[in-house]
This record gives structure tokens, sequence and C-alpha cells, in this order.
């Protein structure tokens, strides 16, 4: 990456940061007006976004777009509006004994922190840009948001769109390739945002771990889907295939295996074979079908699957109109389910991203607990059935990012609950207080009484007698 660029990235740090610190103490009343702002340009430029991310994917459905995108997004930035002043107060704490009496005070306040960088992906490259920036902006930071290359246009519209809404020293956007991203991810910012993938991940936070940057990681992995005996396989199939369907499966919380119970394994496969069935009943020419992003991503998947029919699954093609994907050019994939996955096969060893299903089966609900807990923790996790005790048991016995119960990925969408992974599948949440919080430092403030404490309690020097007293009072 040329010079230049390095220096103007450093240049808008400092612009910021400049801006960060004149501004202080900055009041809620401008936090809002920004994100007012923000949401603003969501709904004054909807439709252009999502015919610039349709372009980008080669197809994406306008509608799918405008509710993943624009909308859940919109939504998301009132909800933040409406509870901000109280996720911003101040917290009293409490003081040991007798202190409070003697007129001590102690509080947490949450401030902003200051410059924060958001790298942003292309499956979902509105809503993953602006959803974290809505409470970014919340906690009273400034923010530099750098989008994914695979969707330029996208990128390129909300570079041109951001700097019509907000000066550059309140929030940029900066465009560009793989190197520009790396340099990104190299500033000294007040903390750094991250989606994308968990390889790509370690990359990003070893690379902020050279100015100590905290990070907010939101990387994925493989969210299993447990389904119990007492699942309603039908209806099960259908939400399995709608949340394995969307955007072409190129979701970071998207199904990625399931586990069902052996002797109810075909039922399990046709629920979710007609439940795509009746959402798509064609998929080549079908605008509701999204495409998949790239070739390079096309051929991957094209990969996983061959890999795993070599390596002795059985491959079930979901093509309800009985088309010829052989000769289309239009980077479309049937769902394909693969049955008698093994763990030596590349999609039970790597997130799939894409419309590939893999179903492994269990004799007793344990075996699919144990499978979950001996891989990397996921961060999603869904479990369907009407066993109340084995829903808990699933539930207490596994570790997730987070859980959807009776369908998948809901979870993300309630704004009230905190979205995040935990170990390989991320660090760190936003949405909600949580993610306040996250972007916030918590400050602590100690207000000391006028009564010399430290000699009251012993702790000044000559030490003696009511050293030792004071020091054994604290140990009873």
């Amino acid at each position: 990456m040329a010079d230049d660029k390095r220096d103007e990235l450093e240049r808008l740090l400092k612009l910021q940061r400049d801006a960060f610190t004149a501004s202080r103490p900055e009041s809620m009343n401008m936090r809002k007006d920004r994100i007012k702002r923000a949401i603003a340009l969501l709904k004054d430029h909807g439709e252009a976004l999502c015919i610039a991310m349709s372009a980008d994917f080669g197809n994406r459905a306008m509608e799918q777009s405008m509710v993943t995108d624009i909308a859940g997004t919109v939504a998301l930035g009132k909800d933040t509006l409406k509870h901000m002043d109280n996720w911003a107060k101040t917290d009293k704490r409490s003081v040991q004994f007798p202190l409070g009496l003697l007129g001590a005070k102690a509080e947490v306040r949450y401030e902003p922190k200051g410059v924060i960088g958001i790298l942003s992906p292309w499956n979902f490259p509105v809503n993953l840009a602006f959803a974290p920036l809505m409470q970014v902006l919340a906690a009273g930071n400034r923010a530099m948001i750098k989008p994914s290359e695979f969707t330029e246009r996208t990128s390129g519209l909300m570079a041109e769109l951001v700097a019509e809404y907000f000066t550059a020293d309140e929030v940029t956007v900066i465009t560009g390739g793989p190197e520009v991203a790396a340099a990104f991810s190299s500033l000294a910012f007040d903390h750094l945002v991250f989606t994308g993938s968990t390889e790509t991940g370690r990359r990003v936070m070893q690379a902020a771990a050279e100015n100590l940057v905290p990070v907010t990681l939101e990387l994925g992995g493989k969210s299993p889907v447990i389904m119990g005996r007492s699942a309603d396989f039908e209806k099960a199939g259908e939400r399995i295939a709608l949340g394995k369907m969307m955007n072409a499966g190129q979701i970071c919380l998207s199904p990625d295996y399931m586990y069902v119970p052996e002797d109810k394994q075909d039922e399990a496969v046709a629920g979710v074979s007609n439940g795509v069935a009746a959402m798509y009943p064609t998929l080549l020419d079908n605008d509701d079908y999204a495409s998949i992003v790239s070739d390079r991503h096309f051929d991957r998947l094209k990969g996983l699957v061959e890999d795993a029919r070599d390596k002795g699954a059985e491959v079930i093609e979901v093509n309800p109109g009985n088309e010829d994907f052989s000769s289309a050019n239009q980077r479309k994939m049937p769902l394909t389910i693969l049955k008698n996955v093994t763990d030596d096969m590349t999609a039970m060893q790597e997130e799939i991203f894409g419309p590939v299903l893999p179903v492994k089966t269990y004799k007793a609900i344990d075996q699919a607990i144990d499978y979950v807990n001996e891989n990397d923790r996921p961060l999603g996790l869904y479990y369907f059935g009407q066993n109340e005790d084995e829903q808990e048991r699933v539930l207490n016995r596994t570790v997730s990012g987070g859980v959807t119960t009776n369908d998948v990925i809901f979870h993300v969408s309630m704004h009230d609950l905190p979205f995040g992974g935990i170990g390989p599948s991320g660090i760190g949440r936003y949405h909600a207080q949580e993610g306040f919080r996250e972007f916030s430092h918590a400050r602590a403030i100690y207000h000391q009484p006028k009564i010399d404490v430290a000699k009251l309690a012993g702790f000044k020097p000559p030490y003696g007698k009511a050293t030792r007293k004071a020091a054994a009072a604290q140990m009873k």
C-alpha cells in the first residue's frame, strides 16, 4: 500500500481524535443528532443502497436487503435512541463501612472511548457497518469505517453518503482492498470492531495488539442445529430452510449443520427439502434467491461438496424446479444436503457460509451435546423440540454465543439482547445495553471525605497496633 494512503488514514485518525478531545464533554443531544442523521441516511437512500447490494452480489432480492440491511438497522437505531439516556446513567457504587458515614462516595461513569474503527464485511454490508455505528455514536465516539472490497459498489456509495451526512471528524468511510484493511487494523484506535472469518479475526487482533487496541470480534463458526425427537420436523424443516437459504446461506449465524435422531434423519431432511420447495419453486431466475458473492466463494462451495462426495457422503441437491445449474452463469447454487458426513470432510471442518447443509445423526441427545463441546464454541446454537427438560439439558451443557429455540438466527434481531460470540466465534458483543457499554469506558471515580481516612484505617506509617487491628478486622 502506498505511503500516501497510510498517511491519509493517520491524518483522519488524528482529525477525529483531536475533534473528540476538543468537544468534551459532548452533550447527549449531539450524540442523538448523529444517530438521527445515520437513520436519515438509510431511510433517504435505502433503495439506492439495495440496488448497489444486488449489483455487487449479481442478484440479491431488494426486499431482503430492505429488511435485513435497511429497515432492521433503522429499527436498531431507533431502539438505541429510546434507551441511551438510561444506558448512560452514572452508577452509584457502595463504599466500605464506615466510609459512607464519613462522606465518601463512589461511582462509575460510562464515558466515550474516542475514535472507534469498524471493519465491516460483505454479506450484510450496510447492516454490519451501521448497526455497530449506531451504538458507537450513542456512546459518544467518533468512527472510521472500512467496508469490504467484495461489495465495491455498496462501499463506494456508503462513502459518498456518509460524507454528505457527517463531517470527516465525526464519521468517515475508507474504501480499498486487503492492503488498506491491513493498514486500517493496525491504526491506534481506541477500540476496533471487526466482523468476518475466524482466520481473519486472528490477524486483526494481532495487528490491534501492537497498539493495545481493545477489540470486538464477531466471527461466526459452525452453528449447529440440534433436533430433538419431540420436534415438529415439517415446521422445523421450513424454518431451517428459511435461515439456510436467506442470502444463499452467506450469514455468520446460518445453521451450519444438523444433528438429528438416527431414526428421524429422512424425516428431518424431507422437512428441509419441502421448506425449500415451498419458498423457492425455482432458483435460477428467481429474484428472491441470492447469488454467491464471487467466483472464488462459489468455487470454494463446490469444492466442499466434491470433497464430501469423494469421501463417501451422500449428496442430495434440493432442486424443486429440476433446473440445469451446470450451464448457468449466475453463481447460484441449490441447497445441497450432505448425509453420512465424517469429520475428515472439509465441510465439517470449516464454516460453510453458503447453501450446503451436512447432517449428522445421534442415538442419544448427549452424543450431539458432546460433539458440540468437542469443537469450537459456535456463534449460534439452535434447538428444536417440545421437551423442556431436554432443551434445558442442551442449553446447560453447551456453550455458544447465543441461542434461538425452535427457530434459527432470530436472537440477533432482538434489540434488547446482546449479540456476540465466545472464543473462536468472537470476543465482546454489541446491541442493547451491553453494546453501549462495550464502546464506553467504565471509569471508576472515588470521592474522598475531608477526614484523614488513611490514618483512621491504620494505613499510615509508622505501622503498629492500629494497623494490625485494621487488618484483622478486614479478615474477620
